[in-house]
Protein backbone atom coordinates (compact mmCIF):
# COMPACT_ATOMS: atom_id res chain seq x y z
CA UNK A 1 0.00 0.00 0.00
CA UNK A 2 0.91 4.03 -0.13
CA UNK A 3 0.18 7.04 1.62
CA UNK A 4 -0.43 10.00 -1.27
CA UNK A 5 -0.34 13.13 0.01
CA UNK A 6 -2.08 15.66 -2.24
CA UNK A 7 -0.95 19.69 -1.39
CA UNK A 8 -2.96 22.64 -3.49
CA UNK A 9 -4.11 25.95 -2.99
CA UNK A 10 -7.61 26.37 -1.11
CA UNK A 11 -9.10 28.10 -4.34
CA UNK A 12 -8.93 25.24 -6.36
CA UNK A 13 -10.84 22.57 -3.57
CA UNK A 14 -14.11 22.34 -5.56
CA UNK A 15 -11.84 21.04 -8.94
CA UNK A 16 -9.33 18.66 -7.03
CA UNK A 17 -12.23 17.04 -4.62
CA UNK A 18 -14.78 16.62 -8.10
CA UNK A 19 -11.98 14.87 -10.03
CA UNK A 20 -11.10 12.57 -7.20
CA UNK A 21 -14.79 11.52 -6.77
CA UNK A 22 -15.05 11.72 -10.76
CA UNK A 23 -12.13 8.74 -10.72
CA UNK A 24 -14.01 6.75 -8.19
CA UNK A 25 -11.41 7.92 -4.74
CA UNK A 26 -13.95 8.20 -2.22
CA UNK A 27 -11.86 7.92 0.94
CA UNK A 28 -9.50 10.87 1.73
CA UNK A 29 -8.31 12.95 5.23
CA UNK A 30 -8.33 16.19 3.94
CA UNK A 31 -6.34 19.28 6.64
CA UNK A 32 -7.54 23.13 5.45
CA UNK A 33 -5.57 25.95 5.99
CA UNK A 34 -2.09 24.71 5.76
CA UNK A 35 0.38 27.36 5.13
CA UNK A 36 4.04 26.35 3.24
CA UNK A 37 6.25 27.46 0.33
CA UNK A 38 6.81 25.39 -3.09
CA UNK A 39 9.52 26.14 -5.66
CA UNK A 40 6.76 27.05 -8.66
CA UNK A 41 3.83 29.20 -7.00
CA UNK A 42 3.97 32.13 -4.35
CA UNK A 43 3.83 31.15 -0.69
CA UNK A 44 0.70 30.50 1.19
CA UNK A 45 1.43 31.96 4.59
CA UNK A 46 -2.02 33.37 5.40
CA UNK A 47 -0.79 36.63 5.75
CA UNK A 48 -1.37 40.06 4.07
CA UNK A 49 1.71 40.05 2.42
CA UNK A 50 1.79 35.83 1.62
CA UNK A 51 -1.76 35.92 1.09
CA UNK A 52 -3.43 32.12 0.79
CA UNK A 53 -3.62 29.05 2.50
CA UNK A 54 -3.40 25.26 0.88
CA UNK A 55 -5.47 22.03 1.54
CA UNK A 56 -3.70 18.45 2.17
CA UNK A 57 -5.83 15.37 1.33
CA UNK A 58 -4.04 12.24 1.98
CA UNK A 59 -4.97 8.80 0.27
CA UNK A 60 -4.10 4.72 1.52
CA UNK A 61 -3.62 3.45 -1.47
CA UNK A 62 -3.46 -0.30 -2.92
CA UNK A 63 -0.46 0.05 -5.53
CA UNK A 64 -2.40 -0.85 -8.53
CA UNK A 65 -4.23 2.32 -7.71
CA UNK A 66 -0.85 4.72 -7.39
CA UNK A 67 -0.50 5.46 -10.96
CA UNK A 68 -3.96 6.43 -11.85
CA UNK A 69 -3.84 9.06 -9.19
CA UNK A 70 -0.66 10.24 -10.25
CA UNK A 71 -1.67 10.63 -13.48
CA UNK A 72 -4.91 12.58 -12.07
CA UNK A 73 -2.57 14.66 -10.21
CA UNK A 74 -0.49 15.21 -13.61
CA UNK A 75 -4.11 16.02 -15.30
CA UNK A 76 -4.86 18.58 -12.32
CA UNK A 77 -1.60 20.63 -12.63
CA UNK A 78 -2.26 20.41 -17.01
CA UNK A 79 -5.59 22.09 -15.89
CA UNK A 80 -5.42 24.33 -13.12
CA UNK A 81 -1.20 25.60 -13.26
CA UNK A 82 -1.66 28.34 -10.81
CA UNK A 83 -3.50 25.50 -8.36
CA UNK A 84 -0.14 24.27 -6.84
CA UNK A 85 -1.51 20.94 -6.54
CA UNK A 86 1.43 18.42 -5.61
CA UNK A 87 1.55 14.73 -4.60
CA UNK A 88 3.82 12.81 -2.47
CA UNK A 89 3.78 9.20 -2.63
CA UNK A 90 4.87 7.18 0.69
CA UNK A 91 5.61 3.84 1.87
CA UNK A 92 2.81 2.59 4.33
CA UNK A 93 3.51 -0.67 5.85
CA UNK A 94 0.05 -0.90 6.99
CA UNK A 95 -3.12 0.37 8.33
CA UNK A 96 -4.96 -0.17 11.84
Amino acid sequence: MKMFMVVYHEAADEYVIAAFKKAGVRSYTKMKECHGEGTETEPKLGTHIWPGRNNILILALQDQDVPAVTDLIRQLRKEHPRAGVKGFCLPMDETV
